[in-house]
């Protein structure tokens, strides 16, 4: 199938993300233009990654000294522990600054791997090449790196972009439908916030990519980038516009928080719930007509999502949330910062919505019932 190639460019930033069946193969020719002086490289794999990957790599990558490094990615790992075990292992090797690492698995190996890449002798090469959907469609491109605190997600990291991301689609063969879900909840968010053509196309085509139709996936993977690349590309280091990528984000990371980052729930599952949440929320607001939370909610029912968002029809529920959305990393001060939606398409204005505690306690009945 053939390969579709993606700029991301703004006046710091060059890099290509490569999205196609079997891409991996230009990975050689890419690293010698990209990285001329590179010798030594770590992969930093995902233990998920089936074995057959790891051999395409060692042919692909025999004029290097190669180092694999397997890692364990889940939410708890996610940390400044293996942030420190990762290093320690690096400087053993003694990787110099015009050497490489790879990151090999889905978004938590890559925000794990490019922290690591962007504080280690304070920065060295980094590649991405992305197992999973959620990392093709979404994480892997924007430079965003970090681990997770007690206190909440993503809280502790930094911007750090790659040379190159590569989205080799048959990566995607061996993932369980739950990961599938966990990826198509951003592809779905990044039609809801800037493409009502998009938003269209995944009526008639959510379950061929949730089924793994080769050719819809790539297109919904090259898509959602596209999306994404609009975004980072005029907002680096999310100041502004760029904080439009968090719709629904909000309420979901407060749920994985709560619920102590547990394997039970995904981060798309929970923002499939989010997005719902931050729909109800727009329309008691009277930012949003009920019309458009109802078609939204008509692509989960069609696909079997509606089980992430149906126990918060209980308003205790979302009420127990608020304590944790606090400590969301957007805010700037002791009011929560939300996106809400106007209509598909189209979001309001980043730093628009900063909502009291108080009043969201008040209106939890509302958002419970809309």
């Amino acid at each position: 199938m053939k390969m579709h190639e993606l700029k991301f460019k703004n006046s710091i930033h060059n890099y290509s993300v490569i999205t196609g069946n079997n891409s991996l193969g230009v990975i050689q020719k890419k690293i010698k233009k990209l990285c001329p002086k590179t010798k030594k490289i770590v992969l930093i794999v995902d233990t998920k990654v089936p074995r057959k990957f790891k051999n395409i790599f060692k042919k692909k990558l025999k004029n290097y000294e190669t180092f694999f490094f397997p890692f364990n990615a889940h939410e708890k790992s996610k940390s400044f522990r293996s942030v420190e075990k990762l290093i320690q292992k690096i400087l053993l090797k003694n990787l110099n600054r015009s050497d490489l690492i790879i990151s090999v698995g889905g978004g938590i190996t890559g925000d794990v791997s490019g922290f690591v890449a962007s504080i280690y002798k304070r920065g060295v090469n980094f590649i991405n090449v992305p197992t999973t959907l959620l990392a093709q469609a979404d994480s892997a491109i924007g430079g965003k790196t970090g681990v997770n605190s007690t206190q909440g997600k993503n809280l502790i990291g930094s911007f750090y972009q790659p040379k190159l991301v590569i989205n080799d689609t048959s990566f995607l063969n061996s993932l369980p439908k739950k990961e599938m879900v966990c990826g198509y909840a951003e592809i779905l968010k990044h039609s809801i916030i800037k493409d009502k053509s998009f938003f269209n196309w995944l009526k008639k085509n959510t379950k061929q990519i949730l089924s793994k139709k080769i050719k819809e996936l790539s297109y919904a993977v090259k898509k959602s980038c596209e999306i994404k690349i609009y975004y980072v590309s005029r907002d680096t280091s999310e100041k502004g516009l760029r904080m439009i990528l968090n719709f629904g984000h909000t309420f979901a990371h407060a749920i994985e928080v709560k619920n102590n980052y547990s394997e039970k729930i995904s981060h798309g599952e929970a923002v499939l719930a989010g997005m719902i949440l931050a729909t109800r929320l727009s329309c008691v607001k009277k930012v949003c007509n009920k019309k458009v939370l109802r078609e939204i909610e008509d692509i989960y029912k069609k696909n079997n999502l509606t089980y992430t968002f149906k126990k918060y029809n209980n308003h205790k529920l979302i009420k127990s949330l608020i304590p944790f959305l606090k400590n969301d990393k957007k805010n700037d001060d002791d009011r929560i910062n939300f996106i809400l939606l106007k209509k598909v398409g189209k979001t309001t204005v980043p730093g628009k919505f900063k909502i009291q505690t108080q009043d969201l306690k008040n209106q939890s009945k509302s958002i419970s019932q809309y």
